[in-house]
């Protein structure tokens, strides 16, 4: 609960939105309290004949009567009371004294508010019965008229609101998901995360839109119908909703219920938005092996599943609602039973309890029923309301776990710098170990000088992919230091320390945008020419302008044109990027490991002249991209165990002509 708390405060952001949602649920509550309330004036005055005028002499007649009747009663019950001195004769006709005097304060305040409206109705109402119906009618038209305009104009309010929320929400939510540790994205998986972002904020939102319509409006058309029944006969009323409790005993235990069958939908929703992730980058290898019916087969059991706690939820919600309903039709079985044998006998008491100080008249009952019946249907939506909430609750719970996670990586307060361009780069006694996982650097020391390429070789799991990440701040080591010069990169900002560093990897990440701004990515002040100039250094200018049919505007993503671009030229546009960047180091991760002859050639020819004065650190095991090295480090079980040139370790180490093989030797 806490959680969604949080959401409807985002939501409470938008002040003058919100203050609009409670004047209009105001006014439609206020106005169908005022339609049921027309019951009264057209059953006492137009089907009985009278005008309003001739209803207020005839009340005020026989009211004044009544009241006379009474005068004369009260005297005689004094006049006993002064005679008498048996005690129980005084206690009972004390009680009756009371009685009577209070029905005719009862008397008196009617003939007090019929004078007082008396001259109204003789100057504004019509003067024969049947322009009466007439002008009541029109009155509940117009009050109709304004309560939906009320209606409409709250329904895009919240809808605006729960639209704003969601979208703001999402903004957060996608902006932590940036700053995640990497490894938490293999914990949770895109899917997840997707579904959390998409799904489940939608559902978040819905629940803040429950509250701000039904759960606001409801409750005070309900308040309304009540109100206008106390104003009949508040015992009655409370005679009739002593069973009401239980529907918030009902409520209560089936509210966990379906926060728990919500959420587990939710969670079924997530698998299968990852088998639809795995399925669609997957469909080459699904068609080349044939396996399409083991997919659907996997598909078919995700969404079975779903479906199966989708009705769980169902159910609940269903059981809430005919509860309620059948709580609701006892109050009215009890309220036509109770006031039925007021009116039938016109007694003022039931079971010896006073219900009223005057007995029910026929409209009297009718307006009691129709405020009740009234109250029915914003007590049936409630419940559908309070479903709705309970999954909103479990969404929001689930997007706020993403959203608190705690990352290990952060800034420092008063953060240093260092100087461009730096002078060494240094890993010094790094250890570190993956969270749950085995220690991967064990007390690593390397120094690369600036303008130095270094070539990091090693089998499987040594930790060369883990050593770029800690030079990229995707992750701090839990002892050591990597320092640029004298100063530790933890006590510089991230991206600070990001802005120096160009990272190509193996696998070409290029975003659904024009060949130009994919270049432009990560330097958006570089003009036109410096893109060109740069694709060029990149040797990727000519099959731009030559093989795409739009040139840099070819626009490239999924299902576009990235797919008509072989491997080795999307490596060069990634490259193009890099080079654009004028980073002081250039990171390649294995990025000219699978891709053809003629592209690799053409990027070592660019990276032997933009390497130049640069820091370059590779981790590559092609004898070609060896060659560009100026030292070779040799990584075995997460320490360095070889640091030299090519033909040194060939001759000197054993493990590096192991790891390098015959081929390697060929080339060398």
């Amino acid at each position: 609960m806490k959680d969604f708390g949080r959401v409807l405060l985002i939501a409470a952001r938008h002040h003058s939105a919100m203050i609009m949602i409670v004047i209009t649920a105001g006014i439609i509550a206020s106005l169908w309290g005022a339609n049921i309330a027309t019951l009264g004036p057209l059953i006492k005055v137009v089907f009985e004949g009278h005008t309003l005028s001739q209803y207020a002499e005839i009340e005020m007649a026989a009211t004044t009567e009544k009241i006379d009747e009474l005068d004369a009663k009260i005297a005689d019950t004094r006049q006993q009371l002064a005679a008498t001195e048996a005690e129980d004769d005084v206690k009972r006709l004390t009680r009756s004294l009371q009685n009577d005097i209070g029905v005719r304060d009862a008397y008196a305040q009617t003939i007090d508010w019929l004078n007082k409206i008396r001259p109204y109705i003789d100057r504004y109402a019509p003067t024969d019965p049947y322009s009466t119906l007439i002008w009541l009618i029109g009155l509940l038209m117009i009050g109709t008229c304004i309560k939906l305009a009320a209606l409409m104009s709250n329904l895009l309010l919240v809808q605006y609101v729960t639209e704003q929320t969601s979208m703001k929400l999402r903004a957060i939510f996608f902006r932590k998901s940036l700053h995640l540790d990497l490894d938490q994205f293999g914990e949770h998986g895109s899917a997840s995360l997707t579904s959390r972002l998409t799904n489940d904020i939608s559902v978040a939102a819905g629940g803040i839109g429950v509250i701000l319509g039904r759960l606001l409006r409801e409750p005070l058309k309900l308040i309304a119908c009540l109100a206008g029944a106390a104003w009949v006969c508040w015992r009655l009323l409370l005679v009739v909703m002593i069973i009401t409790p239980l529907v918030a005993l009902v409520i209560h235990y089936l509210s966990r219920a379906i926060r728990r069958a919500s959420r587990r939908t939710m969670e079924e929703m997530s698998q299968l938005y990852g088998v639809l992730n795995d399925s669609f980058a997957g469909i080459r290898i699904i068609r080349a092996f044939n396996t399409q019916a083991k997919e659907r087969a996997k598909f078919q059991h995700r969404i079975s599943s779903y479906f199966r706690k989708s009705l769980k939820v169902g159910f609940y919600n269903s059981l809430a609602r005919s509860v309620t309903e059948l709580i609701g039709m006892a109050v009215i079985t009890v309220a036509v039973l109770a006031g039925g044998y007021l009116a039938i006998n016109q007694q003022t008491h039931l079971f010896g309890i006073r219900m009223s100080m005057l007995p029910l008249d026929r409209t009297e009952i009718i307006l009691f029923f129709g405020f009740l019946i009234g109250a029915t249907d914003p007590a049936k939506k409630l419940a559908d309301v309070w479903s709705s909430l309970q999954s909103g609750i479990a969404a929001s719970t689930r997007v706020f776990d993403i959203i608190d996670q705690p990352t290990r990586v952060h800034d420092v307060a008063e953060p240093k710098s260092a100087p461009r361009p730096h002078h060494t780069l240094t890993f010094e006694k790094i250890r570190y170990q993956y969270p749950s996982g085995p220690m991967v650097l064990r007390g690593l020391d390397l120094t690369v000088r600036h303008g130095e390429t270094i070539a990091i070789v090693g089998p499987n799991g040594c930790g060369k992919s883990t050593l770029i990440s800690l030079l990229c701040r995707f992750d701090d080591p839990q002892s050591g230091r990597v320092l640029l010069n004298d100063v530790p990169i933890t006590e510089m900002r991230c991206r600070d320390v990001r802005r120096r560093l160009a990272l190509v990897t193996q696998r070409t990440i290029l975003f659904d945008d024009t060949i130009e701004n994919n270049i432009r990515y990560g330097t958006p002040s570089a003009t036109k020419d410096e893109v060109v100039c740069a694709a060029k250094l990149a040797f990727a200018d000519e099959f731009i302008r030559e093989k795409t049919p739009f040139g840099y505007q070819t626009r490239l993503g999924v299902g576009s044109n990235a797919s008509r671009l072989s491997g080795g030229q999307m490596q060069r546009i990634a490259l193009a990027r890099a080079f654009l960047r004028d980073p002081d180091i250039l990171i390649l991760d294995e990025a000219t490991s699978q891709i053809d002859t003629e592209s690799e050639q053409l990027i070592h020819k660019a990276l032997e002249q933009f390497l130049n004065g640069r820091t370059g650190v590779m981790i590559t095991h092609r004898p070609s991209t060896l060659a560009l090295a100026d030292r070779v480090i040799v990584m075995e079980s997460g320490k360095i165990s070889g640091d030299g040139e090519h033909q040194e370790l060939i001759r000197s180490n054993r493990f590096y002509q192991s790891l390098c093989g015959g081929e390697i030797e060929r080339a060398a």
